[in-house]
């Protein structure tokens, strides 16, 4: 099998050897030096849109002054890794004779996309994203938040961060040859509701007001100057929320973006007026971009108060329920 091999990676051969018992996480977020150490010891589950670009070879730049090497274009992926298309993880539904986009799967659904990616028990899992983008995060913490809600343990399951442009940016291999799955004996072993916000719930906490809303969509979209139609029937946002806007979730390394510390967001927490600890629902367009703030509030900073509104505003503008905003 074909590899790429850019800059220097000292230590592959042994990172690709077997091993004899499962890596213990070290929390929701791993390196790519961790990973590189315990490859052969977890699942790389690598979640991207673009199928093309796992066959494809990087790209990179170099300065003609000092030699060094830019990363401009997302290519190949990690040995071993476990393909998913993020397209595929969600349903679209009719709920009151309307079509609702990308909502939540059932049990069933996920797991035969899952086993049908080739997806095994018995590993830990590293959810690998092209991390070219904080969307393409956003699509690792989804389908992170889906694990998690299916059955995985926290302790089962991490992020790359950064992903495979981290992984890149530190001279670390890639293989570009076809991945052919095999099918995966996965299987949902429940559903976490504490982990989930239903729109009877949303309801209920803008009526009682116990419930801290964090919208995190573009500052365009939050105020309504933007609507992303036809996915939102209205702009605008949920009475009394709080915007943590799509910029302030990931930061730009290089190429890569990768989610920052807990002091980090503990300060970017109290620049938007976000209370740190309390009952909070995140919630987007389609539940993609609010899975990362989810992520950020429940896995970095430790607030298990937190619940993700998969239907968001999707759902919440084309039942006809009210917005704040500019007006359309």
């Amino acid at each position: 099998m074909k590899h790429l091999k850019y800059l220097l990676a000292v230590g592959a051969v042994g990172a690709f050897a077997p091993f004899a018992s499962a890596a213990s996480l070290p929390g929701p977020l791993v390196t790519p030096q961790w990973l590189h150490q315990h490859l052969g010891e977890v699942t790389v589950l690598d979640v991207r849109e673009d199928a093309a670009s796992l066959t494809r070879a990087p790209r990179f730049e170099v300065a003609k002054k000092t030699g060094e090497k830019k990363l401009v274009q997302t290519g190949g992926h990690l040995e071993g890794a476990v393909a998913v298309d993020f397209g595929k993880i969600r349903v679209n539904k009719t709920i009151d004779g309307k079509k609702i986009v990308a909502q939540l799967p059932s049990a069933e659904y996920f797991t035969k996309v899952m086993d049908d990616a080739g997806l095994n028990r018995g590993k830990p899992i590293v959810i690998v994203p092209t991390g070219d983008s904080v969307n393409s995060m956003d699509m690792a913490t989804r389908l992170y938040f889906q694990l998690r809600y299916f059955g995985e343990p926290s302790n089962q399951v991490a992020i790359l961060n950064g992903g495979v442009n981290a992984w890149l940016q530190q001279g670390l291999p890639v293989s570009t040859a076809r991945i052919s799955a095999s099918r995966g004996d996965w299987k949902a072993s429940g559903a976490d509701n504490e982990l989930l916000a239903t729109l009877d719930q949303v309801k209920a906490g803008l009526r009682h007001g116990g419930d801290q809303f964090v919208d995190a969509r573009p500052t365009q979209q939050f105020l309504g100057i933007v609507v992303k139609r036809p996915v939102d029937a209205a702009g605008g946002h949920l009475p009394g929320a709080r915007s943590f806007p799509t910029d302030a979730i990931v930061k730009p390394v290089g190429a890569a973006h990768e989610f920052m510390s807990a002091a980090d967001y503990r300060k970017i927490y109290a620049e938007f007026n976000i209370q740190q600890g309390a009952s909070t629902i995140t919630y987007c367009n389609t539940g993609h971009l609010a899975s990362g703030a989810w992520f950020v509030d429940h896995e970095i900073l430790g607030n298990h108060k937190t619940r993700l509104y998969t239907g968001s505003m999707t759902e919440w503008t084309h039942l006809g329920n009210p917005t704040v905003g500019l007006p359309d």
